[in-house]
Parts: structure tokens; C-alpha cells; sequence
């Protein structure tokens, strides 16, 4: 039996994608059902997919160029180079038919490539650290983004960790936006040693968590909130409040269970 979503054919609908058993047609429902929310972040951005053609466990690749039927995505020329990014629900069904499970936005619109707005700061754990303390490095965090004047908005990032979000209204360009990025995360790996470091070699952050602000350059991207992750379990990078940061943890909200936070 053919099934259709959005007008697109999915192809394998119930092949088993993640070992936990879900299954593709799983994830496109999840698309089906969360357009609305997702677009508000990739629309009119460019777009990077992470796909996975034969499932989690399989071949997977970063796809930042456009290639088959480009009739369903948006074309972007970038320094002589084609890009896409996607602007509707049926576009957004597409990339998941085709394999895509991960969403990723670069900091800056398609109408201003070279004035970047939205900045990320990633909060990556070592394996040990205790949950508290990421929790209350991630209000650090916010504490110091409060005092420089930035307003910052939170999410889970489906993996180990928490994403803080800040919307730059100032115009600038790459170099300064970049250079923003890695003064605000040397300031708190100043203030608070015992829990930053900037090294991203794993051996040289045990017990600490490397504060990656390196996503804010051009080119560069991070996973969108309500993307779906490759990983087991299929989480969910779910926005949250900063008064949930201490109830609900990285990897908590998944394929299987968003629906019960959405009425959060």
C-alpha cells in the first residue's frame, strides 16, 4: 500500500531506522506533526541535513549542497557555491523521505549571508560530570550573557549536553561575530575553571565541559530546535525554559514521548 504525507510517496515506510524500533514513517510523522515549530527555526536560513540512508546505525553523511530534484528545496548562491534550505512543510517531508534526520541552520538568514544573527554556545560534558554541574555551568552561563546585555533562550541538544541560544540584533559581520563568540566563552572559562575549558581534545577537559562557541563562524552550523538526533533512542533537540532546566535533561524528550511536552 502506497503512502503518501504532505504529497510526497514515502518509500520503505516501516523500515526499522533506530534499534529501539523506530521506524521511518515515525520520523516523517514526527516532521508531519512538528512543521510548524521547526520552520519558525530553519526557514530562510541555509541549511546543512544530516542523513542517514540505512538507518542511525548506517551510512551517514553531512549534505550541504543540493543535488537530486532540486525542485524541493531553495536554491542559495554562496561565494559561487549552490546551497539550499527549506521553506515548507511539504519541502521539510521531502528531506525526511530522502533520509535526512537532522536539521541544521547556519547563524545567519539568506537575505543577509554575510550579517549573522543567532550565536550558539554548546555545552559538551565530559562523560563523567554530574548533571548538576552542567546544569549550573549552563546557568553560569546565562548569568554572564545577562550581565553583558545579552538575552539568551535555552534548549536540550538531544546528546549530553544543553544549547544556549543568543539572538544578535546588532549588525555585524562574520569576523566580529566570531570574535564575539570567543571572548564571551573566554570569560567564563576565566570565571569558572573548574567547569569550562576551550581545549576540545577530550584527554585535556576530564570532569570539565568544553564550552564550543566554534559553531559561529561562517559555514558553520548547529542542530535546530525540534530536530530529531541520529542517536539511540531518537531525542529530540527540545527548547526548554531556563525554569526547566533542572527537570528535564539532554537527551530526555524523544520521537516516542514529545507529545507530553508539548503541553509544557
Amino acid at each position: 500500500m502506497e503512502i503518501k504525507v504532505c504529497g510526497v510517496k514515502i518509500s520503505n515506510p516501516y523500515k526499522v531506522v533506530e534499534k529501539g524500533g523506530v521506524t521511518k514513517l515515525d520520523l516523517v510523522s514526527y516532521y508531519y506533526d512538528m512543521a510548524e515549530h521547526i520552520l519558525k527555526h530553519i526557514k530562510g536560513r541555509p541549511l546543512t541535513a544530516f542523513r542517514c540512508h540505512g538507518g542511525f546505525s548506517g551510512e551517514c553523511f553531512f549534505k550541504k549542497h543540493p543535488s537530486e530534484d532540486s525542485q524541493n528545496v531553495n536554491i542559495i548562491t554562496i561565494d559561487g557555491q549552490p546551497y539550499f534550505s527549506v521553506s515548507t512543510k511539504k519541502q521539510l517531508i521531502y528531506q525526511s523521505q530522502m533520509g535526512t534526520i537532522e536539521f541544521h541552520p547556519w547563524g545567519c538568514k539568506n537575505d543577509r549571508l554575510e550579517s549573522p544573527d543567532l550565536m550558539v554556545f554548546d555545552l559538551d560534558p565530559d562523560e563523567g560530570l554530574p548533571l548538576a554541574s552542567l546544569r549550573q555551568a549552563t546557568r553560569n552561563l546565562k548569568s554572564l550573557l545577562d550581565e553583558i546585555g545579552l538575552t539568551s533562550s535555552l534548549k536540550a541538544s538531544g546528546g549530553k549536553g544543553y544549547h544556549v541560544l543568543v539572538k544578535i540584533k546588532k549588525p555585524m559581520d562574520w569576523e566580529e561575530f566570531s570574535s564575539l563568540a570567543h571572548q564571551i566563552a573566554s570569560l567564563a572559562e576565566q570565571k569558572w575553571p573548574e567547569l569550562f575549558t576551550l581545549n576540545m581534545r577530550k584527554v585535556e577537559r576530564k570532569g570539565k565541559i568544553f564550552l564550543d562557541y566554534l559553531r559561529n563562524k561562517k559555514g558553520a552550523s548547529c542542530v535546530a530546535a525540534y530536530s530529531v538526533r541520529a542517536r539511540e533512542g531518537a531525542p529530540i533537540s527540545w527548547p526548554i525554559s531556563w525554569e526547566q532546566l533542572d527537570s528535564i535533561a539532554p537527551g530526555e524528550v524523544n520521537v516516542k514521548n514529545y507529545k507530553r511536552y508539548l503541553k509544557r
